[in-house]
């Protein structure tokens, strides 16, 4: 009398055959879409990263070097509390951290830091918490982040950006990958912005 395998042998039966490459036939896999994105010159990876920004419901200002200080004072709303990160090159408004605690940051209303990379083809700013970019915290806990972002620091895709942070310079610190402001969305997909971070994130590009 044969007996027929139950399920959960037939199952590994099969398994066992695929990976032993004798029980599935090669699955050709279509190779034709794009792996990296366009080459844009210097002008259109700008106009690319600010899209991208925007698509994901930041705002975006730009402007020259020499009016970051005036431009981001026009952001901040008026009479709020700012928190500044050690070493911000820009002399705006604020109170320059002091090791302060989550229940004390809570207590501002906003937050301004530089970054050390933008990404045209996601939107994405990268921060590495050196100087000028503060410890995680800061960029966290309050509703504001206002993130001043250099032209220069505009790559084109995220294997760019990955090279770049691959650097010595930047081995061992911690990174923060902010597309957008935070937002999370329930079954429903309805969209909630503010509860794992700054409810608006609002990029200042200097070219």
């Amino acid at each position: 009398m044969t007996t027929k395998p139950d399920a959960r042998s037939e199952i590994l039966a099969r398994v066992r055959g695929a990976l032993a490459g004798t029980d599935v036939a090669p699955v050709q896999v279509p190779r034709g879409y794009r792996s990296r994105p366009e080459r844009l010159d210097r002008s259109g990876l700008l106009t690319r990263f600010v899209e991208r920004v925007e698509d994901y419901r930041a705002q975006v200002t730009r402007c020259a070097e020499a009016d970051v200080i005036r431009t981001v004072a026009s952001i901040l709303p008026t009479g709020a509390r700012v928190v500044l990160p050690p070493g911000l090159l820009w002399d705006v408004p604020g109170v320059a951290d002091d090791g302060f605690t989550a229940t004390d940051l809570d207590g501002y209303a906003a937050v301004v830091t530089a970054a050390t990379v933008g990404i045209a083809e996601t939107g994405t700013i990268v921060l590495t918490h050196g100087p000028g970019e503060g410890r995680r915290a800061l960029s966290l806990v309050p509703d504001l982040h206002v993130c001043v972002v250099r032209a220069d620091q505009v790559v084109a895709d995220v294997p760019d950006a990955v090279r770049l942070l691959d650097a010595e310079s930047y081995r061992g610190r911690p990174q923060t990958w902010i597309s957008g402001p935070s937002a999370t969305s329930d079954i429903e997909l309805d969209r909630v912005e503010g509860v794992h971070g700054p409810r608006t994130l609002h990029v200042v590009l200097v070219s």
